[in-house]
């Protein structure tokens, strides 16, 4: 994989090319970010970036074509070596340890890199089982650093979501940390860095591993798998900052126009209008649930879209020309004053259909009280 694969995250890109470029690549690195973020899709674009054989000094890029690439792009290359969560199942009933699942992760990763540990688990048929990074994968660690780097200048590992390590296999990494085998570098690829241990992440350089914007994601799902323009911004405003969610979400749902139904919705809450109110209760009704609850998701970040730019549109700088005449007029109306209020009734409306409340009754309440909100 290559930087210029990877949506945005320009700060983080720019700060590896230095590190390469500076000669001051540490031996242990700690990629913390969220789950369906760009944390491992990172670490495996400047593991191709510090391995490429054809790279000029002052290049933003690897190269992609020499072998190192090519072999790091296929996730073959002998000296790109993973440590994963795994677990036993109905092909590997004993002894689970990374190495026996690399095949289906090479499929896994190759077809989306920017996917958490249910997708993984759900990959590799673990059903009900939690995945995590065994004791007997000390061993297997340590015998992975011991020899050289077969043809490439560094030995690379991807440890991928270390907080599920087993304490032994922490207390393997963490002597390996402390006392580092020559031209070997780790790289820990983290959804929750707050449960290693102090001494491990002490031991670490940290790359911080922002969630994606939702133009990011917008203009990914536009570009890579042709979703509509407006469907795809739907899907990234839901999504909250997980190209994986967003992704994974792409195609669901491709009928419904939350945008549509939201400013429909609040225009009649706005003036009371009783019948029209019953009538969209209706089509609310329709939608059936999990898009009832995505859709009030939706609205609940239409509003803090809008009071962000009621107190300032430079916080929304890049918005929709197709909500941008909405938008400046309803942002007249969720100020300050009144945003908490319409953001508990949204909230508290999403609990309800959760809990599987009559959807028209909860429709119909919530359209009036947020007509009075709108008021204050």
């Amino acid at each position: 994989m290559t930087f210029a694969e990877i949506p945005n995250q320009a700060a983080v890109k720019q700060l590896l090319r230095q590190s390469v470029q500076r000669q001051h690549v540490a031996h242990a690195q700690l990629f913390r970010g969220s789950e369906g973020g760009a944390a491992l899709a990172l670490a495996l674009a400047y593991a191709q970036f510090l391995n490429c054989e054809a790279r000029p000094a002052d290049a933003e890029d690897s190269c992609g074509h020499c072998p190192a690439c090519t072999k790091t792009a296929k996730l073959a290359h002998p000296d790109l070596n993973f440590v994963l969560p795994v677990t036993t199942t109905k092909s590997v009933t004993k002894d689970a340890v990374s190495s026996k699942f690399m095949a289906e992760w090479r499929t896994f990763v190759l077809d989306n890199p920017y996917q958490g540990l249910n997708d993984w688990m759900q990959h590799i048929g673990a059903e009900n089982k939690q995945g995590n990074i065994s004791k007997d994968e000390a061993v297997q660690i340590l015998k992975l650093v011991s020899l050289k780097a077969f043809e490439a200048r560094f030995k690379i590992v991807i440890l991928w979501l270390p907080e599920l390590m087993h304490p032994a296999a922490a207390n393997a990494v963490l002597k390996l940390l402390e006392e580092p085998p020559p031209s070997t570098i780790f790289l820990l690829v983290s959804f929750a860095p707050e449960q290693l241990l102090p001494t491990i992440i002490s031991r670490v350089q940290p790359v911080v591993v922002r969630p994606f914007s939702e133009n990011d994601i917008t203009d990914y799902l536009h570009g890579h798998y042709h979703v509509p323009e407006a469907k795809a911004r739907q899907v990234a405003q839901l999504a909250e900052g997980s190209l994986g969610a967003a992704i994974a979400s792409r195609d669901a749902n491709a009928d419904h126009n939350y945008f549509e139904f939201f400013v429909k919705w609040m225009r009649m809450a706005y003036s009371w209008k009783a019948a029209d109110i019953l009538k969209q209760s209706e089509e609310f009704q329709k939608l059936g649930r999990e898009s009832q609850k995505e859709l009030l998701s939706y609205s609940l970040g239409l509003i803090r879209k809008v009071l962000l730019f009621g107190i300032d549109p430079k916080f929304v700088p890049h918005l929709p020309a197709g909500e941008q005449n909405f938008v400046t007029k309803f942002s007249k109306l969720v100020t300050p004053r009144n945003a908490d209020l319409l953001t508990k009734e949204l909230t508290d409306a999403h609990y309800h259909i959760e809990r599987n409340a009559n959807p028209r009754m909860v429709f119909v309440d919530s359209s009036l009280r947020l007509g009075g909100f709108m008021k204050v």
